[in-house]
Protein backbone atom coordinates (compact mmCIF):
# COMPACT_ATOMS: atom_id res chain seq x y z
CA UNK A 1 0.00 0.00 0.00
CA UNK A 2 1.34 3.35 -0.58
CA UNK A 3 1.94 5.86 1.66
CA UNK A 4 -0.12 8.68 0.97
CA UNK A 5 -2.09 8.66 4.14
CA UNK A 6 1.26 8.60 6.10
CA UNK A 7 1.80 12.32 4.58
CA UNK A 8 0.13 13.62 7.84
CA UNK A 9 2.48 11.26 10.07
CA UNK A 10 5.61 12.13 8.23
CA UNK A 11 4.61 15.95 8.80
CA UNK A 12 3.75 15.95 12.19
CA UNK A 13 6.35 14.09 13.46
CA UNK A 14 9.59 14.63 10.49
CA UNK A 15 11.94 13.23 12.97
CA UNK A 16 11.47 9.86 13.53
CA UNK A 17 12.99 8.38 16.60
CA UNK A 18 12.96 4.43 17.81
CA UNK A 19 10.84 3.19 20.50
CA UNK A 20 10.42 -0.28 21.67
CA UNK A 21 6.93 0.34 23.05
CA UNK A 22 4.79 2.98 24.05
CA UNK A 23 2.20 5.35 22.34
CA UNK A 24 2.84 8.29 20.14
CA UNK A 25 -0.01 10.74 20.88
CA UNK A 26 -0.09 14.71 19.37
CA UNK A 27 -1.84 17.01 21.68
CA UNK A 28 -4.13 19.79 19.55
CA UNK A 29 -6.85 22.25 20.43
CA UNK A 30 -10.08 21.27 18.87
CA UNK A 31 -11.70 24.82 17.85
CA UNK A 32 -14.94 25.65 17.37
CA UNK A 33 -17.52 28.69 17.13
CA UNK A 34 -18.91 29.90 20.20
CA UNK A 35 -21.21 32.40 19.27
CA UNK A 36 -21.47 35.95 19.67
CA UNK A 37 -18.33 36.20 17.42
CA UNK A 38 -16.30 34.14 19.96
CA UNK A 39 -14.19 31.17 19.59
CA UNK A 40 -14.28 28.13 22.13
CA UNK A 41 -10.90 25.65 22.41
CA UNK A 42 -10.97 21.77 23.92
CA UNK A 43 -8.20 19.45 24.50
CA UNK A 44 -7.75 16.79 21.89
CA UNK A 45 -5.78 14.21 20.92
CA UNK A 46 -4.44 12.11 17.57
CA UNK A 47 -2.78 8.86 18.55
CA UNK A 48 -0.69 7.71 15.83
CA UNK A 49 1.13 4.36 17.73
CA UNK A 50 0.35 2.18 20.73
CA UNK A 51 2.01 -0.27 22.41
CA UNK A 52 0.84 -4.14 22.51
CA UNK A 53 -1.64 -3.22 25.01
CA UNK A 54 -3.42 -1.05 22.65
CA UNK A 55 -4.51 2.41 22.94
CA UNK A 56 -3.72 3.91 26.66
CA UNK A 57 -6.59 5.27 28.17
CA UNK A 58 -7.79 9.41 28.68
CA UNK A 59 -10.75 9.60 30.75
CA UNK A 60 -9.86 13.37 30.74
CA UNK A 61 -10.20 13.54 26.77
CA UNK A 62 -13.60 13.67 25.02
CA UNK A 63 -14.27 10.06 23.68
CA UNK A 64 -15.10 11.82 20.13
CA UNK A 65 -12.03 14.14 20.66
CA UNK A 66 -9.72 10.87 21.19
CA UNK A 67 -8.95 10.03 17.88
CA UNK A 68 -6.83 6.90 16.49
CA UNK A 69 -5.30 7.89 12.76
CA UNK A 70 -5.98 4.96 10.53
CA UNK A 71 -2.36 4.50 8.93
CA UNK A 72 -0.29 1.44 7.53
CA UNK A 73 3.14 0.72 8.61
CA UNK A 74 3.89 3.87 10.81
CA UNK A 75 6.75 4.41 12.32
CA UNK A 76 7.02 6.44 15.51
CA UNK A 77 7.23 10.09 15.48
CA UNK A 78 7.62 12.64 17.76
CA UNK A 79 5.80 16.08 17.95
CA UNK A 80 8.42 18.47 17.82
CA UNK A 81 8.20 21.24 20.24
CA UNK A 82 7.25 24.93 18.97
CA UNK A 83 4.84 24.11 16.54
CA UNK A 84 0.84 25.20 16.73
CA UNK A 85 -1.70 22.56 16.12
CA UNK A 86 -5.19 23.28 15.89
CA UNK A 87 -8.05 21.12 14.78
CA UNK A 88 -11.89 22.09 13.68
CA UNK A 89 -14.76 20.93 11.79
CA UNK A 90 -14.80 20.87 8.33
CA UNK A 91 -17.96 21.01 5.91
CA UNK A 92 -17.18 19.80 2.04
CA UNK A 93 -18.64 22.28 -0.17
CA UNK A 94 -17.70 23.48 -4.04
CA UNK A 95 -15.09 25.76 -5.09
CA UNK A 96 -16.28 28.95 -5.03
CA UNK A 97 -13.45 30.23 -7.70
CA UNK A 98 -15.10 30.89 -10.94
CA UNK A 99 -12.12 29.29 -12.40
CA UNK A 100 -12.61 26.00 -10.11
CA UNK A 101 -16.37 25.45 -10.70
CA UNK A 102 -15.82 23.07 -13.47
CA UNK A 103 -14.30 20.76 -10.65
CA UNK A 104 -17.87 20.47 -8.92
CA UNK A 105 -20.14 20.29 -11.76
CA UNK A 106 -22.99 19.43 -9.51
CA UNK A 107 -23.68 21.66 -6.46
CA UNK A 108 -24.74 19.00 -4.22
CA UNK A 109 -22.25 16.76 -2.53
CA UNK A 110 -21.55 13.35 -3.35
CA UNK A 111 -23.81 11.10 -0.29
CA UNK A 112 -19.91 9.55 0.63
CA UNK A 113 -19.15 12.88 1.42
CA UNK A 114 -22.04 12.87 4.46
CA UNK A 115 -21.24 12.83 8.15
CA UNK A 116 -18.73 14.65 10.10
CA UNK A 117 -15.26 16.35 9.00
CA UNK A 118 -12.23 17.51 10.61
CA UNK A 119 -9.15 19.76 9.29
CA UNK A 120 -6.19 19.45 11.65
CA UNK A 121 -3.74 22.37 10.53
CA UNK A 122 -0.28 22.19 11.57
CA UNK A 123 2.38 25.16 11.61
CA UNK A 124 6.35 25.75 12.48
CA UNK A 125 9.00 26.72 10.63
CA UNK A 126 10.14 23.24 9.99
CA UNK A 127 6.99 22.36 7.75
CA UNK A 128 3.48 23.58 7.69
CA UNK A 129 0.21 21.20 6.67
CA UNK A 130 -3.22 21.08 6.63
CA UNK A 131 -5.15 17.83 6.56
CA UNK A 132 -8.93 16.54 6.26
CA UNK A 133 -9.49 13.98 8.74
CA UNK A 134 -13.11 11.42 8.22
CA UNK A 135 -13.63 10.70 11.82
CA UNK A 136 -16.68 7.31 12.60
CA UNK A 137 -19.75 8.35 13.49
CA UNK A 138 -19.42 7.18 17.29
CA UNK A 139 -16.20 6.18 19.41
CA UNK A 140 -15.62 2.61 19.44
CA UNK A 141 -14.36 0.98 22.82
CA UNK A 142 -11.21 -0.89 22.10
CA UNK A 143 -10.50 -1.31 25.09
CA UNK A 144 -11.26 2.25 25.63
CA UNK A 145 -13.38 4.69 24.08
CA UNK A 146 -11.39 6.42 21.19
CA UNK A 147 -12.34 7.53 17.79
CA UNK A 148 -11.19 5.92 14.62
CA UNK A 149 -10.30 8.73 11.98
CA UNK A 150 -9.28 8.26 8.54
CA UNK A 151 -6.90 10.94 6.71
CA UNK A 152 -8.55 11.44 3.34
CA UNK A 153 -6.83 14.62 1.98
CA UNK A 154 -3.22 16.36 2.85
CA UNK A 155 -1.47 19.30 1.74
CA UNK A 156 2.28 19.64 3.19
CA UNK A 157 4.98 22.14 2.47
CA UNK A 158 8.58 21.12 4.10
CA UNK A 159 9.60 25.03 3.86
CA UNK A 160 7.05 27.06 4.87
CA UNK A 161 9.67 30.24 5.65
CA UNK A 162 11.32 30.41 2.57
CA UNK A 163 14.47 33.24 2.67
CA UNK A 164 15.67 33.98 -0.94
CA UNK A 165 18.65 36.12 -1.91
CA UNK A 166 17.36 39.32 -3.75
CA UNK A 167 17.64 38.66 -7.46
CA UNK A 168 17.57 34.88 -7.34
CA UNK A 169 14.81 32.15 -8.04
CA UNK A 170 12.06 31.00 -5.83
CA UNK A 171 10.98 27.73 -5.23
CA UNK A 172 8.15 27.08 -2.96
CA UNK A 173 7.14 23.56 -2.15
CA UNK A 174 4.16 21.85 -2.11
CA UNK A 175 2.68 18.49 -2.27
CA UNK A 176 -0.18 16.65 -1.69
CA UNK A 177 -1.88 13.59 -1.06
CA UNK A 178 -5.44 12.18 -1.60
CA UNK A 179 -6.36 8.69 -0.56
CA UNK A 180 -11.12 8.47 -1.59
CA UNK A 181 -13.41 7.83 1.45
CA UNK A 182 -14.02 4.49 1.36
CA UNK A 183 -18.02 3.66 2.67
CA UNK A 184 -19.83 0.50 2.60
CA UNK A 185 -23.07 1.87 0.82
CA UNK A 186 -21.06 4.28 -1.16
CA UNK A 187 -20.47 4.10 -5.00
CA UNK A 188 -17.58 2.51 -6.29
CA UNK A 189 -15.08 4.95 -7.41
CA UNK A 190 -13.65 5.34 -10.92
CA UNK A 191 -9.90 4.12 -11.28
CA UNK A 192 -7.24 7.18 -11.65
CA UNK A 193 -6.94 10.56 -9.29
CA UNK A 194 -9.76 12.91 -9.53
CA UNK A 195 -9.32 16.64 -11.52
CA UNK A 196 -7.88 18.75 -9.53
CA UNK A 197 -6.98 23.00 -9.37
CA UNK A 198 -4.36 24.72 -7.86
CA UNK A 199 -4.39 28.10 -6.32
CA UNK A 200 -1.43 30.63 -5.38
CA UNK A 201 -2.14 33.62 -4.08
CA UNK A 202 -0.30 36.17 -1.96
CA UNK A 203 -1.05 38.72 0.63
CA UNK A 204 1.04 41.73 1.44
CA UNK A 205 0.70 44.89 3.52
CA UNK A 206 -3.19 44.04 3.47
CA UNK A 207 -3.17 43.30 -0.23
CA UNK A 208 -3.57 39.98 -1.77
CA UNK A 209 -4.00 38.88 -5.56
CA UNK A 210 -4.00 35.58 -7.63
CA UNK A 211 -0.50 34.56 -9.02
CA UNK A 212 -1.70 31.66 -10.58
CA UNK A 213 -4.46 29.41 -11.33
CA UNK A 214 -4.07 25.65 -12.91
CA UNK A 215 -6.80 22.80 -13.69
CA UNK A 216 -4.60 20.32 -15.26
CA UNK A 217 -6.48 18.03 -18.05
CA UNK A 218 -9.30 20.27 -18.00
CA UNK A 219 -9.86 22.96 -21.15
CA UNK A 220 -11.17 25.77 -18.77
CA UNK A 221 -9.91 28.96 -19.56
CA UNK A 222 -7.52 30.24 -16.87
CA UNK A 223 -6.36 33.31 -15.52
CA UNK A 224 -3.21 34.37 -16.48
CA UNK A 225 -0.02 33.98 -14.37
CA UNK A 226 1.48 36.95 -13.21
CA UNK A 227 4.80 37.94 -11.88
CA UNK A 228 6.07 35.55 -14.89
CA UNK A 229 4.85 32.87 -11.61
CA UNK A 230 5.35 28.70 -13.17
CA UNK A 231 4.00 25.84 -10.82
CA UNK A 232 4.70 22.21 -11.46
CA UNK A 233 0.86 21.11 -11.09
CA UNK A 234 0.48 17.57 -11.84
CA UNK A 235 -0.42 13.66 -10.05
CA UNK A 236 2.74 11.56 -9.66
CA UNK A 237 3.24 9.04 -12.32
CA UNK A 238 3.94 6.30 -10.24
CA UNK A 239 0.46 6.03 -8.54
CA UNK A 240 -1.92 3.48 -7.90
CA UNK A 241 -4.84 3.76 -10.28
CA UNK A 242 -7.57 2.58 -7.48
CA UNK A 243 -5.45 5.14 -5.03
CA UNK A 244 -4.19 6.77 -2.62
CA UNK A 245 -2.34 9.26 -5.01
CA UNK A 246 0.00 11.75 -4.58
CA UNK A 247 0.54 14.68 -6.61
CA UNK A 248 2.83 17.91 -6.72
CA UNK A 249 2.24 21.44 -7.22
CA UNK A 250 5.52 23.47 -5.98
CA UNK A 251 5.58 27.23 -7.50
CA UNK A 252 8.51 28.97 -9.57
CA UNK A 253 8.99 32.80 -9.41
CA UNK A 254 12.06 33.97 -11.20
CA UNK A 255 14.45 36.70 -10.23
CA UNK A 256 12.11 37.76 -7.18
CA UNK A 257 12.29 41.71 -5.68
CA UNK A 258 11.54 43.11 -2.76
CA UNK A 259 7.79 43.57 -3.31
CA UNK A 260 7.58 39.61 -3.85
CA UNK A 261 8.05 39.45 -0.01
CA UNK A 262 4.22 38.35 1.93
CA UNK A 263 2.23 35.56 2.87
CA UNK A 264 1.50 32.88 -0.02
CA UNK A 265 -1.46 30.57 0.33
CA UNK A 266 -0.89 27.55 -1.43
CA UNK A 267 -4.97 25.55 -2.04
CA UNK A 268 -5.56 22.19 -4.15
CA UNK A 269 -9.20 22.26 -4.84
CA UNK A 270 -10.53 18.47 -5.54
CA UNK A 271 -13.90 18.03 -6.18
CA UNK A 272 -15.54 19.65 -2.51
CA UNK A 273 -12.96 19.20 -0.45
CA UNK A 274 -10.32 22.15 -0.17
CA UNK A 275 -6.74 21.51 1.44
CA UNK A 276 -4.14 24.77 2.10
CA UNK A 277 -1.20 25.58 3.61
CA UNK A 278 0.69 28.62 3.98
CA UNK A 279 4.07 30.18 3.70
CA UNK A 280 6.05 33.22 4.29
CA UNK A 281 8.61 34.31 1.52
CA UNK A 282 11.57 37.00 2.72
CA UNK A 283 13.94 38.65 0.87
CA UNK A 284 17.53 39.16 1.75
CA UNK A 285 20.95 40.53 0.67
CA UNK A 286 24.22 40.71 2.69
CA UNK A 287 26.22 44.13 2.54
CA UNK A 288 29.37 44.73 1.07
CA UNK A 289 31.44 46.72 3.88
CA UNK A 290 34.21 49.34 3.14
CA UNK A 291 35.98 51.70 4.79
CA UNK A 292 37.83 54.65 3.91
CA UNK A 293 40.15 55.87 3.91
CA UNK A 294 42.35 52.96 3.79
CA UNK A 295 44.53 50.93 4.37
CA UNK A 296 46.50 53.72 6.38
CA UNK A 297 45.22 56.91 7.91
CA UNK A 298 47.80 59.60 9.01
CA UNK A 299 47.63 61.88 12.05
CA UNK A 300 50.01 64.04 13.72
CA UNK A 301 50.13 64.18 17.01
CA UNK A 302 47.55 66.02 18.60
CA UNK A 303 45.47 66.47 15.76
CA UNK A 304 42.46 64.46 14.90
CA UNK A 305 42.73 61.90 11.94
CA UNK A 306 40.61 62.37 8.72
CA UNK A 307 36.51 61.30 9.22
CA UNK A 308 36.24 57.88 8.53
CA UNK A 309 33.56 56.48 6.27
CA UNK A 310 32.16 52.76 6.53
CA UNK A 311 30.20 52.49 3.10
CA UNK A 312 27.49 49.47 3.53
CA UNK A 313 25.98 48.95 0.03
CA UNK A 314 23.24 47.18 -1.99
CA UNK A 315 21.85 45.45 1.08
CA UNK A 316 18.26 44.12 2.16
CA UNK A 317 15.85 44.68 4.16
CA UNK A 318 16.19 47.97 5.02
CA UNK A 319 15.58 47.73 8.47
CA UNK A 320 18.19 46.09 11.12
CA UNK A 321 21.03 47.83 10.08
CA UNK A 322 23.60 48.47 12.91
CA UNK A 323 27.00 50.10 12.24
CA UNK A 324 29.76 49.64 15.54
CA UNK A 325 33.05 51.03 15.87
CA UNK A 326 36.21 49.20 17.60
CA UNK A 327 39.19 50.45 18.60
CA UNK A 328 41.44 47.20 18.12
CA UNK A 329 44.91 46.65 19.27
CA UNK A 330 45.22 46.77 23.02
CA UNK A 331 47.33 44.52 25.86
CA UNK A 332 46.82 41.21 24.20
CA UNK A 333 44.76 42.29 21.14
CA UNK A 334 41.83 43.45 22.92
CA UNK A 335 39.31 45.27 21.44
CA UNK A 336 37.01 47.96 22.90
CA UNK A 337 34.27 50.81 21.57
CA UNK A 338 36.14 53.58 19.73
CA UNK A 339 36.02 56.89 21.03
CA UNK A 340 34.16 60.10 18.86
CA UNK A 341 31.66 61.17 17.20
CA UNK A 342 29.15 58.94 15.20
CA UNK A 343 26.09 59.14 12.92
CA UNK A 344 24.67 57.09 10.34
CA UNK A 345 24.20 58.65 6.64
CA UNK A 346 20.75 58.78 5.19
CA UNK A 347 19.18 55.39 2.70
CA UNK A 348 20.04 55.67 -0.58
CA UNK A 349 17.55 53.52 -2.49
CA UNK A 350 18.90 51.17 -5.82
CA UNK A 351 17.17 50.10 -8.83
CA UNK A 352 17.21 46.43 -7.92
CA UNK A 353 15.67 47.25 -4.54
CA UNK A 354 18.37 47.46 -2.37
CA UNK A 355 19.70 50.38 -0.01
CA UNK A 356 22.99 51.65 0.59
CA UNK A 357 23.83 53.91 3.93
CA UNK A 358 26.98 55.03 5.56
CA UNK A 359 28.34 55.31 8.87
CA UNK A 360 30.98 58.21 9.95
CA UNK A 361 33.58 58.32 12.67
CA UNK A 362 35.14 61.91 13.47
CA UNK A 363 37.98 60.74 15.79
CA UNK A 364 39.28 63.17 18.69
CA UNK A 365 42.76 64.31 18.74
CA UNK A 366 45.52 61.25 18.81
CA UNK A 367 48.83 60.90 20.91
CA UNK A 368 51.99 58.44 19.81
CA UNK A 369 50.73 55.96 22.15
CA UNK A 370 47.80 55.11 19.59
CA UNK A 371 50.38 54.72 16.72
CA UNK A 372 49.48 51.32 15.11
CA UNK A 373 46.21 50.89 16.52
CA UNK A 374 43.52 49.71 13.82
CA UNK A 375 40.06 51.40 13.96
CA UNK A 376 37.30 49.00 12.69
CA UNK A 377 33.31 48.90 11.71
CA UNK A 378 31.59 45.88 12.28
CA UNK A 379 28.14 46.16 10.44
CA UNK A 380 25.44 43.89 11.88
CA UNK A 381 22.25 42.90 9.64
CA UNK A 382 19.35 40.13 9.51
CA UNK A 383 21.14 38.84 6.32
CA UNK A 384 24.52 38.49 7.84
CA UNK A 385 25.75 35.79 10.53
CA UNK A 386 25.64 36.80 13.98
CA UNK A 387 29.50 38.01 13.92
CA UNK A 388 28.38 40.65 11.26
CA UNK A 389 30.66 42.09 8.74
CA UNK A 390 34.09 44.13 9.14
CA UNK A 391 36.19 46.09 7.70
CA UNK A 392 39.45 48.23 9.13
CA UNK A 393 42.00 50.95 8.93
CA UNK A 394 45.71 51.18 10.54
CA UNK A 395 46.66 54.84 12.24
CA UNK A 396 50.11 56.11 11.47
CA UNK A 397 51.26 59.04 14.05
CA UNK A 398 53.85 60.75 12.06
CA UNK A 399 56.91 60.58 13.50
CA UNK A 400 56.61 57.46 14.74
CA UNK A 401 56.87 54.99 11.72
CA UNK A 402 59.74 54.06 10.20
CA UNK A 403 60.20 52.32 6.89
CA UNK A 404 58.25 49.02 6.81
CA UNK A 405 59.02 45.78 4.87
CA UNK A 406 56.24 46.80 2.48
CA UNK A 407 58.07 50.12 2.09
CA UNK A 408 61.25 48.28 0.75
CA UNK A 409 59.01 46.15 -1.49
CA UNK A 410 57.86 48.99 -3.00
CA UNK A 411 60.80 50.91 -3.17
CA UNK A 412 62.98 47.95 -4.81
CA UNK A 413 60.18 47.64 -7.60
CA UNK A 414 60.21 51.25 -8.31
CA UNK A 415 63.59 51.70 -8.57
CA UNK A 416 63.42 48.08 -11.30
CA UNK A 417 60.79 49.64 -13.12
CA UNK A 418 63.30 53.07 -13.29
CA UNK A 419 66.36 50.95 -14.46
CA UNK A 420 64.08 49.40 -16.76
CA UNK A 421 62.62 52.66 -18.44
CA UNK A 422 66.41 53.95 -19.04
CA UNK A 423 67.21 50.82 -20.49
CA UNK A 424 64.50 51.14 -22.78
CA UNK A 425 64.83 54.65 -23.68
CA UNK A 426 68.37 53.46 -24.43
CA UNK A 427 67.74 51.46 -26.89
CA UNK A 428 64.88 53.37 -28.58
CA UNK A 429 67.61 56.24 -28.91
CA UNK A 430 70.09 53.64 -30.79
CA UNK A 431 67.58 52.43 -32.83
CA UNK A 432 67.14 56.24 -34.16
CA UNK A 433 70.21 56.63 -34.88
CA UNK A 434 71.66 53.56 -36.71
CA UNK A 435 69.80 54.13 -39.76
CA UNK A 436 71.29 58.04 -40.11
CA UNK A 437 74.79 56.33 -40.03
CA UNK A 438 74.82 53.23 -42.37
CA UNK A 439 73.19 56.01 -45.31
CA UNK A 440 76.19 58.73 -44.52
CA UNK A 441 78.26 55.30 -44.99
CA UNK A 442 76.96 54.28 -48.15
CA UNK A 443 77.24 57.74 -49.37
CA UNK A 444 81.34 57.84 -48.90
CA UNK A 445 81.65 54.43 -50.64
CA UNK A 446 80.20 55.69 -54.07
CA UNK A 447 82.61 58.27 -53.80
CA UNK A 448 85.76 56.47 -52.92
CA UNK A 449 88.38 55.16 -56.47
CA UNK A 450 90.39 52.25 -55.60
CA UNK A 451 94.01 52.74 -56.03
CA UNK A 452 94.91 50.28 -58.42
CA UNK A 453 92.56 51.84 -61.42
CA UNK A 454 93.61 54.39 -63.76
CA UNK A 455 91.34 56.90 -64.32
CA UNK A 456 91.94 58.51 -67.80
CA UNK A 457 90.84 62.13 -67.59
CA UNK A 458 90.51 64.45 -71.00
CA UNK A 459 90.25 68.23 -70.79
CA UNK A 460 88.99 69.44 -73.48
CA UNK A 461 90.25 73.20 -74.42
CA UNK A 462 87.84 76.28 -75.66
CA UNK A 463 88.85 77.19 -79.63
CA UNK A 464 88.80 80.90 -80.61
CA UNK A 465 88.74 82.72 -83.89
CA UNK A 466 91.85 83.69 -85.35
CA UNK A 467 94.34 82.14 -82.66
CA UNK A 468 96.23 78.85 -82.48
CA UNK A 469 95.16 76.06 -79.84
CA UNK A 470 98.16 75.73 -77.51
CA UNK A 471 98.79 72.67 -75.76
CA UNK A 472 99.72 73.10 -71.81
CA UNK A 473 103.31 72.58 -71.52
Amino acid sequence: MKLLPLLVVVALGLATVVVSAGPQTIECWFVEDAGGGGLSKKPATLLLRHGPRGPPPRPDLDPKLYFKVDVCAFRPVYNPAGMLLAMSSYIPFPASAKWARGLSPQQNCSRALDGDWLMVSVSGTVFSLSSLLRPLPEPQREPVFITMATVVLTVLTRHPAPRIHLGKDAVLDLRFAYAPPALEDAPSVASGPPPFGLEWRRQHRGKGHLLLAAIPGLLEKMPPAREKAVAFAAWDDDNDPWGPWTGNGTLWLPAVSPSQEGVYLATVHLPYLQGQVSLELTVHKPPRVSLTPAPIVWAAPGEAPPELLCLVSHFYPEEGLEVEWELRGGPEGSSRKAEGKTWVSTVRHHSDGSVSQSGHLQLPPVTDKQHGVRYACRVRHPSLPSSGRSAEVTLEVAGFSGPSIEDGIGLFLSAFLLLGLFKALGWMAAYLTIPKILKEKASATSLTVPKDEKVRVQVLWPVFPGIAPQRPM
